[in-house]
């Protein structure tokens, strides 16, 4: 990402101070008459300030991303700008040429470095806080036991649901009750945390054969937001495995669809806990992600986490 930042700022900066010295001499490379290269001069103001962006953008690329996309954002406007005057026949194909050396080479790089950018602070906001992390576990089950007590008696299973109307959300309640006897036979306890209130969890519960299972009603999602699980992305609640498996899970396994209850976007997730202490974690990179709960109560060989600890 350096090497990209500096030989584009190098570029950059090189051709803005062409366009602003000898406009004239670049126009003409671009096949334009000299009347109409001395309008390229303020494009080369542009391309300068560009540059200078990539250079200081060097030292931390996924930190100064702002720069990043200043610059992305810029090329392609100015691309998509000489295209359009090119189709209309104000310029010669030489200008189309130029303008691909000088800008379209370089949004496939840079898209990468802002990609990149994304991904880092996704994987920042689903990185639980171990300061945060010791006072949640001071939460209280509906029986009046703290997580952490009870991961003093037991290992402890804490699945995050989804809101009570999702598919997916009724497609983890029955894996769970087709499982709870194998995660029991373990010596694991199993602990759900839910969207609504301690009377509507158990409701829910209670219509999967789960209403003996302590459970934790989390209205206001501090819960979720504190074992780093956050909102989802439209990709992660509405890409083509969402629609895929939620046809799946819906239709043909028959868990339905239900009225909302919840935050929609609000994204589930696995812990074991131990000592107080995560041993290992799931957390869903879409909502259709259907984690295998036995593999995470036995090890982590075949389990698949996004994040282990």
């Amino acid at each position: 990402m350096t090497w990209v930042l500096g030989i584009s700022g190098f570029h950059s900066v090189t051709l803005g101070l062409a366009a602003l010295l000898r406009p004239v001499w670049l126009g003409g490379l671009a096949g334009l008459t000299p009347e109409q290269s001395l309008l390229i001069a303020p494009v080369g103001v542009l391309l300068a300030s560009f540059g200078l962006g990539y250079l200081l953008a060097m030292s931390n690329p996924f930190r100064h991303w702002p720069l990043v996309l200043v610059g992305f954002a810029g090329k392609l406007g100015l691309f998509v700008t000489v295209t359009a005057v090119w189709l209309r026949g104000g310029v010669r194909e030489q200008a189309l040429f130029l303008s691909m050396a000088d800008e379209l080479v370089w949004l496939g790089p840079l898209g990468i470095i802002l990609a990149g950018s994304y991904s880092l602070a996704m994987n920042r906001r689903r990185t639980a806080s171990p300061e945060i992390l010791r006072m949640a576990l001071r939460r209280k089950t509906n029986f009046g036991v703290t997580l952490e007590e009870l991961s003093h008696m037991s290992p402890v299973l804490l699945v995050f649901l989804r809101h009570a109307g999702c598919t997916f959300c009724r497609e983890a309640l029955a894996d769970l009750a087709a499982k709870r006897a194998a995660i029991e036979a373990s010596g694991t306890r199993l602990v759900l945390v839910h969207m609504g209130t301690e009377a509507q969890g158990a409701r829910l519960l209670g219509r999967y054969g789960l209403g003996e299972v302590a459970h934790i009603g989390d209205p206001q999602r501090s819960l979720y937001r504190a074992f780093g699980l956050p909102r989802g992305t439209l990709g992660d609640l509405l890409g083509p495995k969402v629609w895929v498996r939620g046809f799946q899970a819906a239709i043909l396994n028959r868990h339905g669809i239900g009225r909302l209850e919840g935050d929609g976007f609000q994204m589930p997730g696995v812990f074991l806990l131990f000592h107080g202490e995560v041993l290992r974690s799931y957390r869903h990179q879409s909502a259709a992600d259907r984690p295998d709960y036995l593999a995470l109560v036995n090890g982590p060989s075949r389990a698949q986490p996004e994040f282990q600890s």
